[in-house]
């Protein structure tokens, strides 16, 4: 399965507002910059994320996005399930009908089982999470601070 740049996007997306949580809105082209995103698209992704009640915006000079929950509230599944629609591997998967041979179908089993592995993995994986590992592998590339210098 591959996500789309919606998918990637959004979560890179709603990544940042999460970063930024609790500091107010973060104005469009703020957002845009930082994830180096189109300020158009990124506003037709924000549209089914604010439908589903992942963002909220704020009109205004001081306007932007926001997160509409706490980061630990919003799973990545919330997030790519509002941008992707079913993260179905296959159709049989999502619609038993597609196929005719769904019944005895060994393959339709795997499929179906890859399926709710990443749905379960995407749902358990939070905001709060992601932020977290943002911080470490900030933490991580950090320049270790220099030391006095050594006589030669």
């Amino acid at each position: 399965m591959k996500l789309s740049t919606r998918g990637r996007y959004g979560v890179r997306a709603m990544l940042e507002l999460a970063l930024n949580n609790g500091k107010g809105p973060v104005p469009l082209r703020d957002l845009a910059l930082r994830q180096e995103i189109s300020a158009k698209y990124l506003e037709q992704l924000l549209i089914p994320l604010k439908g589903a009640g992942l963002v909220k915006s704020v009109r205004g000079a001081r306007g932007g996005y926001q997160l509409a929950l706490e980061p630990a509230k919003i799973s990545l599944y919330d997030i790519v399930r509002s941008l992707e629609g079913p993260l179905a591997p296959v159709e049989c998967v999502q619609d038993a009908n597609y196929c005719e041979r769904v019944g005895g179908c060994t393959v339709h089993l795997v499929w179906g089982e890859m399926g709710r592995l990443l749905v379960d993995y995407l749902s358990r994986m939070t905001l709060a999470d992601m932020v977290a590992r943002q911080h470490e592998k900030d933490r991580m590339c950090q320049p270790s601070s220099p030391g006095l210098a050594v006589a030669q």
